[in-house]
């Protein structure tokens, strides 16, 4: 195991759904892991992720420096409904940002939302276990 697989594999995993679609996403909920993010890895599961949760809404924005997969980023607001979806090509430090303040954001695969039809609008399911006491 590589450090950075073993960095990984100490992050929780929480199960969502995005309509029939069920994912399985590690999630980063701190400073370090959302600044590690998906860097260094050569690939995802097939509904495998990334769920990065923000300290407040604002416009965040991601890059892809240091990162080997091509992504897409659904950024979401505190009720858990996608405000848009950007695709993002690896190795560039390119911003991708919200349209409007986002509590969340996940990264699938390029193309994961794409082709399930998943768009802004749709609310993710499984969120209520990440409620964190304010």
């Amino acid at each position: 195991m590589t450090w950075s697989a073993a960095l990984h594999a100490e992050l929780p995993v929480v199960q969502l759904s995005a309509g029939m679609h069920l994912i399985k996403a590690e999630v980063a909920a701190d400073f370090s892991t959302r600044a590690q993010g998906l860097m260094h890895r050569k690939s995802l599961p097939p509904n495998g992720g990334m769920l990065f949760i923000f300290d407040e809404p604002a416009i965040h924005c991601m890059w892809m420096k240091n990162t080997f997969i091509a992504l897409s980023v659904a950024f979401l607001d505190e009720r858990g409904t996608i405000l848009n979806i950007e695709d993002m090509q690896p190795h560039t430090e390119q911003s991708h940002c919200a349209t409007l303040p986002a509590l969340l954001a996940l990264e699938m695969s390029q193309g994961w939302f794409a082709r399930r039809g998943i768009k802004p609008g749709t609310k993710l399911g499984g969120l209520d276990q990440l409620r964190r006491p304010r």
